[in-house]
């Protein structure tokens, strides 16, 4: 595996983090997108309670020591969920899974939940490889391809 670290993310991460969270491919793949991924303010905004609401951890991935992604864990319905996001050109190299291993020994919160565009076969990997297992799937309209799609709901026990 990678070497891979997880810290807080500053204020002076969010630049980046936009840029990564911008990229075409990237909002393509996640599909689970904001409604324009290029409004700068609207992330902003978004990022501004993400980071001031105590329930959350938004915590950024650091490899090689470059910043390349973030992943974190939110109330949503009452569960608990898991998020990550890796910058494009670092794909392929382990490092969502090593960072969802460190973000969840840490957590001792169960069942924990994730969600993954069911076509989205290396992010549903990811989570397999953590030892989510499939609930089911639904559609739901996924603004990243600005239509509705399948999407497969995850969780850990």
């Amino acid at each position: 595996m990678p070497d891979v670290e997880l810290r807080p993310v500053l204020e002076g991460d969010l630049g980046t983090i936009f840029r990564q969270m911008s990229e075409p491919e990237s909002v393509r793949m996640a599909a689970f997108t904001a409604d324009d991924p290029g409004d700068r303010e609207a992330f902003d905004n978004h990022m501004r309670r993400v980071l001031s609401n105590p329930e959350n951890t938004f915590l950024a991935i650091i490899s090689d020591g470059e910043l390349v992604g973030t992943i974190g864990c939110y109330r949503w319905d009452g569960a608990t969920e898991v998020t990550y996001w890796v910058d494009r050109p670092r794909w392929g190299e382990g490092i969502a899974t090593r960072a969802l291993f460190l973000l969840l020994e840490d957590m001792s919160a169960r069942p924990v939940r994730a969600r993954a565009a069911s076509d989205n076969v290396a992010s549903l990997r990811v989570l397999e490889k953590a030892g989510f297992g499939v609930l089911g799937t639904m559609f739901s309209y996924a603004p990243g391809r600005g239509t509705e799609i399948e999407e497969t709901l995850l969780e850990l026990d």
